[in-house]
Parts: structure tokens; sequence; C-alpha cells
């Protein structure tokens, strides 16, 4: 069997010129959003992540593979020891994330060029310690919610603007009753409606939460709790009001005062349906009762 030379990662070889390392700085950043995408994660995670790294990239003033142990102990012992736990805990799992990729992906690439063996500077002796401590969240009462919407009921007839009020109220009573999402109710469509489906009616949740990043699964809620008679007023008193044409293909369920390109009722945004929910949380009435 014949020998082969072996050379030790640890020696040190010429540097690369400044702008190839920001180059391969910059591609090496890019194909970690992409790994990020490709494990399916959400969108807000990746972009948590890479403002987690940005941040510590911009305090350490050069790529992150540079970084040691002593740079990560200044960092987490000054600059973000009176920051909150729970940020402290998510800046030092992307970077520990941000090195496994490096470690996995680039090591033998970052040696070749800055001569520098990528170890993460984060271990077990500076490793952020803490927890978040879980809140015991208690839902209110049948008879609270029900004192709730009889109170916000009694505004719809000194409100200033009926539609958009009854339209929220709608909304709202309607993801209290049959647990609907923001987003699943703000998909959905008038066609979606199926009242003659099962004993109380369906609805046809064409957007649901998909598990895992799996996308939308659609499926079909039974409009138990009273949920039909609210959705039965809402469609009859109140669309007219804010829809067009209720046998369009496509006509949104509940609609926003604004109008699309050609004229139809556009979509009523996620923000205007959760902007209802602090007023659902904090459980106060017109007259000032919390109920």
């Amino acid at each position: 069997m014949g020998l082969s030379v072996v050379r030790d990662l640890h020696e040190v070889r010429a540097a690369a010129g400044l702008e190839e390392i920001e180059r391969f700085e910059t591609d090496v950043f890019a194909g970690f959003v992409l790994a990020r995408c490709a494990a399916g994660l959400s969108d807000n995670t990746i972009r948590s992540d890479v403002s987690h790294v940005e941040q510590v990239r911009t305090w350490f003033g050069k790529p992150l593979w540079d970084m040691q142990p002593a740079d990560a102990d200044s960092y987490f012992g000054t600059v973000l020891r009176p920051v909150p736990i729970p940020t402290r805990l998510a800046r030092a799992q992307a970077i520990r994330t941000y090195f496994e990729f490096l470690e996995l992906r680039h090591k033998i690439e970052i040696h070749n060029l800055t001569g520098r063996i990528v170890e993460c500077p984060i271990d077990e002796i500076n490793r952020p310690r803490g927890c978040a401590k879980a809140k015991l969240r208690i839902p209110p009462a049948a008879e609270q919610i029900a004192r709730l919407f009889a109170g916000w009921r009694g505004e719809l007839a000194t409100c200033r603007k009926f539609g958009p009020v009854a339209r929220n109220h709608a909304a709202a009573r309607l993801m209290s009753e049959v647990g609907l999402r923001v987003n699943e109710a703000r998909h959905l469509d008038l066609a979606d409606i199926k009242w003659d489906l099962g004993r109380f009616g369906k609805l046809h949740v064409r957007h649901g939460k998909g598990a895992r990043g799996s996308g939308p699964r659609e499926r079909m809620v039974p409009l138990i709790n009273g949920a039909g008679r609210t959705l039965r007023w809402f469609v009859e008193d109140v669309w007219s009001q804010l829809g067009d044409d209720p046998a369009r293909v496509g006509a949104p369920l509940f609609c926003s005062e604004r109008r699309n390109a050609d004229g139809t009722a556009a979509r009523v945004s996620s923000e205007t349906l959760r902007a209802v929910w602090p007023r659902l949380r904090s459980g106060i009435c017109r007259n000032g009762r919390r109920v």
C-alpha cells in the first residue's frame, strides 16, 4: 500500500485578496439563506435568522468565520448583557446555525482562502443560558364572550361606518365560534359557504395552515356554535354594502372598502382583521366595563 502526504489543515496558507473574500462571503451568505429556504422554514424565521447574523457581523466588522470564543465572550457578555434573555438565546442559536452551515459546506474553501479553520465561537462555556417562561393563558368563559359581543353588537347602531364595523364584528365572531385563523378567514370566498352540507352547513377553508411548511391545506369546517346565524346575517344584511356581484367567481366573503383595478371588491387585509384582536384580548366594551 502506497503512502501519501497528509497536510495539517491548521497550516497557514497565503490569504486571498480583500475583494475575493468579500465576494466569497456574499456568496456564502446567499447560500445560507437558500439552504434555510430549502429546509422549509417560513420567511419570518429566515428573516429573523438573517437579522441576527447581520447584527453580529456589523458589530464584529469582519467575516464571522474569523470570530473566536473570546469575541463571543465580549459580545454576549457586554453588548448583549442588558438585552432580554429570549433575544440573547435567539441570536446565539442563529450564530450556531450559521457556523454549522459554514462547517458543513465551506470549511475547506474558507481554509484555502484564509488559512483559518472554521469553529463556532459559542461553546458550552459561553453559550447563553436561560429559558422563556411559559405564560398560562386561561380562555374567557362563554358568558364573558357573549357579553363582549353583545356590547360590540350594540355599537353597530351608532358607528360612523356600519359596513366595515359589521364586517369586523362578523369576522371576529366567526373566528371565535369555529376556530379559524386570521389568514384563513380573510381568504374565504362567498362561495365557500356550503349551506346544504351537514346538519349546520360547512365552510370550505381553502387556505388552511399547513404542517411543517407543507403549504396550505384545505378542510371543511362545520358551522357550529351559531356560526351559521352569524354568516347568514352578514351575507344578507351587510355583504352587499361592501361586495359587488355575489355570482362573481372569487368574490371574497370579507371585502375591503377598497376596490380592485377592474372595479370589483378587494379582499380585506390580514392587518385589518388582526387589528380587531387587541379589542377582544382587552375585553373592554364601549362603556368601559371589563368582561
